[in-house]
């Protein structure tokens, strides 16, 4: 296979973390949920790492920046 090297596994397909809690709509009060989707940076993680879809990555983005602005969740990391 072309791009591969040789001997290399394929990658096994992440799993999708809203399809496995059942969670059809992101809402941004649900902080519990929206802090799996943050670095400890503060930074949101891409879909390459979470495994989202891309529009699931979209209401993602935009339930943490709600949530950052109605002061749930922090723009930056606490610790120094």
């Amino acid at each position: 296979m072309p791009g591969r090297p040789h001997g290399a596994s394929p990658r096994k397909k992440k799993s999708n973390p809203l399809v496995t809690r059942g969670v059809e709509v992101v809402e941004w009060t649900d902080v519990a949920l929206l802090r799996t989707f943050i670095s400890d940076r503060g930074k949101i993680r891409s879909r390459r790492v979470t495994g989202l879809t891309g529009r699931q990555q979209q209401q993602v983005a935009a339930a943490i920046k709600t949530a950052r602005e109605m002061a749930l969740l922090p723009y930056t990391s606490s610790a120094k």
